[in-house]
């Protein structure tokens, strides 16, 4: 091709002009990958602030920042798998708690993998894919969602979604279009594939030539309608690896306590915090600008692997106050986890997040202690990774370069844990559990929104065992759920910090307790337990224990007092 006929067919454009390529009531996807926001998703915001565009927002995540779409009146419906704050802590946002609740804005909840299915089956031009997930949850009522007889045996399917356009950051572009992405990719790109449009798309870096990264083109650039240059593009997200020229730089945890903070705000004060991030800066560069280049070079002197160095030499851990509540379930957690390894002989154990994968984490670690070969592995696409001190995260990007394998959510939660060669024990939190120990993570119907299942409804519904980890508290336990978020039909156990409750003969019983509190667990519990003949005393948390989970979140993020 000469150089006349490669200008003709370049997609390269400015921010503005790119997202224009989005339309008053499309059906918006952004793709969400270890990158979970972008410079386009920014500006779709700015350009259509208060004129009711009527989108749909087909979003696997909406973090914080999502509630810029609520605020700016951008959206009728929401399409997803998870609402909700992400740090400094998996929290409920009260923005999409009073949208949703009130009916201001529609919602359909799904989980993670069956998310991604429906964009799978839409982009290989399939009316639907069979699936694990759902089955025994309030999902399978979604109206995409069908159980049906086949001559091989029931199955689940996900009905396809097709998007009008896809919104995709990527670490290096080429000028016709061709869009190489870094691992891990979460939902992958099958939404970018599926969009009847094509994709806007930012990236870090523009190349003349993307053969050399070859192996990591997933979108082409036949599918692409625009690329705009955007160094950074991905902030407060960050981007992982030096798999390409792009220069990767790290989660920017600040800005996203930050905006989580601001989301809390009145209206008058939410609304300052957006004009200065997201109203004002009049392209990306102005919005670097804003961050300042010390923030920025921070930012990518933490992409460094070895720079948890640094934060655990700043945030020693505190080994002199008891265990709280929190530090309690996760060590009877552990313990439990390590003993189903050991049990099982499990391959892989998969963590939930917050103080389930800080349990994970403890009772691998213990597990392997005894001989055990089990792997962690994190429904964003990690296999057999290692924790980082002075970082909980399940996303924390200095963890993926221990990972002897990265993927997606696919391939971990459609393929690894499902699979017959398999061994696979999952370790879940729960805001809200039963006596059957289905697990409700997504709404108390006309009082609370929670969060939504993210992968916690696909884990539970395909590993061999699961084992819930929390605190306990007179609203966190009903004898019913009155939504069910994950069937707990594969749910082993159930470690609070009071005492462990198991399965025997299809019901729960108390089996161990903290000394001296066996009446205020039952009490707490909004079913008449039974007590194990059998019931022993726990041991207190051994230093060595509190040493390992105070090292991973020695600020206290999920082990809060």
């Amino acid at each position: 091709m000469g150089a006349a006929s490669a200008a003709a067919a370049s997609k390269v454009v400015g921010l503005g002009e790119a997202v224009g390529h989005v339309q008053a009531g499309d059906t918006v996807h952004v793709v969400c990958s270890h990158t979970r926001w972008s410079a386009a998703v920014r500006e779709l915001v700015r350009q259509w602030w208060g004129r009711d565009p009527q989108w749909t927002l087909d979003m696997l995540s909406l973090s914080s920042l999502g509630t810029l779409f609520f605020r700016g009146g951008l959206v009728r419906r929401v399409v997803t798998g998870y609402s909700g704050d992400v740090f400094p802590n998996f929290t409920p946002n009260p923005r999409f708690g009073r949208a949703y609740l009130s009916g201001e804005v529609d919602v359909e909840h799904w989980s993670f993998l069956t998310f991604a299915q429906r964009l799978e089956a839409a982009a290989r031009g399939l009316p639907a894919l069979t699936t694990s997930s759902l089955v025994g949850s309030s999902m399978e009522d979604n109206s995409g969602f069908a159980r049906v007889d086949t001559p091989f045996g029931p199955v689940g399917l996900v009905q396809a979604a097709t998007p009008d356009v896809a919104i995709v950051h990527a670490a290096v572009a080429d000028r016709q279009g061709n869009l190489a992405l870094h691992p891990p990719l979460l939902e992958g790109v099958w939404g970018a594939l599926a969009a009847r449009r094509g994709v806007v798309a930012t990236t870090e870096l523009v190349v003349d030539d993307i053969t050399p990264w070859s192996h990591l083109v997933v979108v082409p650039a036949h599918r692409t309608l625009a690329v705009a240059e955007c160094p950074m593009g991905a902030h407060p997200g960050g981007l992982y690896g030096s798999f390409t020229p792009a220069e990767p730089y790290a989660e920017d945890v600040g800005f996203w306590a930050e905006v989580r903070d601001a989301s809390r705000l009145d209206d008058e004060g939410f609304d300052e915090w957006i004009r200065h991030w997201v109203i004002e800066p009049e392209d990306h560069t102005a919005y670097l600008d804003r961050l300042g280049p010390d923030r920025v070079a921070a930012l990518r002197a933490r992409a460094d692997r070895e720079s948890w160095r640094e934060d655990a030499s700043a945030h020693p851990p505190d080994l002199a106050p008891p265990a709280n509540d929190w530090e309690l379930a996760a060590v009877h957690g552990a313990r439990v986890v390590a003993s189903r390894v050991l049990a099982t002989g499990a391959d892989v154990v998969l963590a939930g997040a917050g103080v389930a994968n800080l349990a994970t984490w403890l009772g691998v670690e213990q597990a392997r202690a005894q001989g055990a070969h089990a792997v962690l592995t994190a429904e964003l696409g990690l296999l057999g990774y290692t924790p980082t001190p002075a970082d909980p995260f399940v996303f924390n990007h200095r963890a993926f370069p221990s990972a002897t394998a990265l993927h997606d959510a696919s391939w971990v939660l459609g393929g690894l844990v499902p699979g017959p060669g398999t061994v696979a024990l999952a370790c879940l939190g729960a805001a809200q559990f039963d006596s059957a120990a289905n697990i409700n993570s997504t709404v108390v119907p006309g009082r609370t929104f929670l969060v939504g299942s993210g992968g916690g409804n696909d884990v539970a519904s395909a590993a061999d065992e699961v084992v819930v980890v929390t605190t306990l508290t007179g609203r966190r336990t009903v004898e019913r759920c009155a939504y069910v978020t994950s069937p707990g039909d594969r749910v082993v156990a159930v470690a609070t910090d009071l005492g462990v409750l198991e399965r025997r003969q299809g019901q729960f019983v108390v089996v161990a307790v903290v000394p001296g509190r066996l009446d205020e667990l039952r009490t707490l519990l909004a079913w008449d337990a039974p007590v194990a003949t059998d019931l022993v005393d726990l041991d207190p948390p051994t230093p060595g224990e509190l040493r390992s989970l105070r090292t991973w979140d020695p600020q206290g993020f999920f082990l809060r007092a």
